[in-house]
């Protein structure tokens, strides 16, 4: 395909773009007044119809999930871009397994005492908190997306606190890359139930229970679930991509190891 053919491709869908946004604005009411219409509906479909307490998460997951879906997808596509990207060429590779310690090298430095014991004693309270804030994204302030960050902040105290070996034991990348990939998949399984059953992609299937408990909000918490663990291990695995490729870099320039762990 020609530049002139991909521009010509350009110009027609961004024209198409552009008449249906301003049919879109054209039909919607009115901004900047006191009556929230749409906002109005929402809340009252979240508590209501939907027995979610959140309702940004009935809104996010139940109300208008496929917007969510795409920006899941972003994520899965970032990743993936990075991962082949940063790939390590075979002497890159080659040079770093045949060097004992290399994989160990991935900061400079000495750390800490002090900064090594926070890392460890507040990781498995991060990652308590992370869980719950997935768990719970339909019932308050929170959900799949903040909550995966999170966790994937936990992780990496280990790093914080210096020691980097134990990440690297602690996040194995092929267990996170099958993860990610099947809790995307996941995402789009439980759109298709939807359909399936309802004939609408990600309808709820299943009984929404009562407003306020931990069994409530049908689908949402699922959803909260599979976004909470695509989150995650897809920024555990860009950070470990980065973080690799450290240690590629430090080989290259000859930086000698100063002490550190990490």
């Amino acid at each position: 395909m020609t530049r002139r053919v991909r521009v010509v491709v350009f110009a027609v869908a961004a024209v198409g773009m552009a008449v249906l946004l301003v049919w879109a604005f054209a039909g919607a009411r009115p901004f900047g007044t006191s009556i929230h219409p749409y906002g109005d509906l929402a809340v009252r479909a979240a508590l209501e119809q939907r027995a979610t307490a959140n309702t940004v998460a009935s809104v996010t997951f139940d109300q208008r999930g496929l917007d969510t879906m795409g920006e899941e997808f972003i994520l899965f596509a970032a990743v993936l871009g990075t991962s082949i990207l940063l790939r390590r060429e075979p002497d890159e590779l080659a040079r770093t397994v045949g060097e004992e310690g290399t994989e160990d090298r991935a900061g400079s430095g000495p750390t800490p005492e002090m900064v090594r014991l926070f890392g460890y004693v507040v990781l498995p309270f991060v990652v308590v908190v992370g869980i719950y804030v997935v768990a719970h994204g339909h019932l308050s302030p929170g959900g799949g997306f903040q909550g995966g960050i999170v966790l994937a902040t936990g992780l990496h105290l280990l790093y914080i606190a210096g020691d980097y070996p134990a990440l690297r034991r602690l996040r194995p990348q092929r267990v996170f890359e099958v993860s990610e990939a099947a809790a995307a998949a996941s995402y789009v399984l439980l759109g298709l139930a939807g359909l399936a059953v309802t004939g609408a992609f990600l309808a709820n299937v299943l009984p929404y229970g009562t407003l306020g408990q931990l069994a409530s909000a049908g689908t949402v918490p699922l959803l909260n679930t599979a976004v909470g663990v695509e989150v995650g291990s897809g920024t555990v695995l860009l950070l470990a991509e980065f973080l690799e490729q450290t240690l590629v870099l430090r080989e290259r320039s000859g930086r000698p190891d100063t002490g550190g762990s990490r």
